[in-house]
């Protein structure tokens, strides 16, 4: 658990809006504000289609409510009245919009509430411009979660006022990831009994989605560079194996045999125990071929004092020149990325404890921008 938030002076109801709580960057900051809210002595709600995290956001002392306000479809108009009427019997304070879709439907349902509630957007991904995604412009404030995230609301919405972007970057539980951590015997036992064809040489550890865009088969790719370098390796595509990306994980193990690397790659479901699979890691790759928002990985990975190596653009760049310089990769240089794993494995740099981006300091500046807006 994260240090506490400071308790502040009045009491505000804030009605957070996103899509659902399944998983996910946006679902994750949304159950850790809520959180906060609650431990300073609010009142919080998140308005969602349901998931699998709302039991941990009622435990936690969050109400929800159940509206189909991000799904992609003509009967999700419906739903702007329901809001309405939710909003009319909360009078909240704070509407924090924290995707598109959920964003237009809270900005509609406003219209006739009074008191109006202020009106906050938050940023999560670069999304493709237009007036669909203008909409997270329209926040009294919007918050945006880098720079780089910061650069292209402003280069593709000119007009945006600079004094309403607050950049508020994703922080990370240093309780949950502890610098210098290690599982213990028997994990590391259970995990290699799992996972036989990992055991013997030096980790490294790709997580992420079974998509293209995070870089798998720059990965695999990687991995055979460095046996054609005679250094010993072993690859965790780690969350890769989803349910509806067969197809994409049958490219993958093609690849992987083309290459004769059957015995030495794992691609893995999702996991709940990333800190000790990451603390396991001799070296956690993140090698996006689009640009990221923002890049928590890397973060939880430096936190627990294991080297990072990334494509040196969007906000994993960012955080790479200013945490981990060492890690910076150009994006797409097959010999750069060779060279440099093979650097670090032989020898990282060392990595201090983390001071920046923690969990606590992100809350504290969410909660400090409601107060903010309400005491405007």
């Amino acid at each position: 658990m994260a240090a506490e938030v400071t308790q502040s002076p009045k009491a505000m109801t804030v009605v957070q809006l996103i899509p659902a709580l399944h998983a996910g960057g946006a679902e994750r900051s949304t159950l850790e504000i809520a959180r906060a809210l609650v431990q300073a002595g609010h009142r919080s709600v998140v308005v969602s289609a349901g998931g699998r995290l709302v039991d941990q956001l009622e435990a936690e002392g969050s109400r929800h409510i159940a509206l189909p306000i991000g799904r992609k479809a003509f009967s999700t108009l419906f739903t702007v009245g329901k809001l309405r009427r939710v909003l009319r019997e909360l009078k909240p304070d704070v509407v924090h919009a924290r995707s598109r879709l959920p964003a237009w439907i809270g900005w509609w349902a406003m219209r006739g509430v009074k008191p109006r509630p202020h009106f906050v957007t938050t940023v999560h991904g670069l999304n493709s411009p237009g007036h669909y995604s203008a909409v997270l412009m329209r926040g009294e404030r919007v918050i945006v979660v880098s720079q780089t995230l910061r650069d292209y609301v402003l280069r593709h919405y000119p007009k945006l006022d600079t004094a309403r972007i607050a950049v508020v970057p994703r922080g990370i539980d240093t309780e949950a990831f502890p610098y210098g951590y290690r599982p213990d015997d028997s994990w590391q036992q259970a995990f290699f009994e799992q996972y036989p064809q990992l055991a013997g040489a030096p980790l490294l550890t790709l997580p992420g989605r079974g998509t293209r865009l995070k870089g798998h088969r720059d990965a695999i790719e990687l991995l055979a560079d460095l046996e054609h370098r005679a250094i010993d390796a072993r690859l965790l595509l780690l969350g890769a194996d989803e349910p509806g990306r067969e197809a994409y994980i049958a490219e993958l193990r093609e690849l992987i045999h083309e290459r004769g690397l059957d015995d030495k790659v794992v691609i893995s479901p999702t996991r709940s125990d990333v800190r000790d699979v990451y603390a396991m890691s001799d070296l956690i790759l993140q090698l996006s071929i689009r640009p990221e928002s923002f890049g928590r990985t890397v973060v939880e990975a430096l936190a627990l004092c294991r080297p990072v190596m990334g494509y040196a653009h969007g906000g994993v760049g960012e955080l790479l020149a200013e945490l981990y310089p060492a890690g910076r990769v150009p994006l797409g240089d097959r010999e750069k990325l060779v060279e440099r794993a093979a650097e670090l494995l032989r020898f990282a740099p060392p990595i201090p404890p983390p001071r920046s981006y923690r969990l606590v300091d992100m809350q504290t500046a969410t909660l400090a921008l409601y107060a903010e807006v309400v005491g405007s």
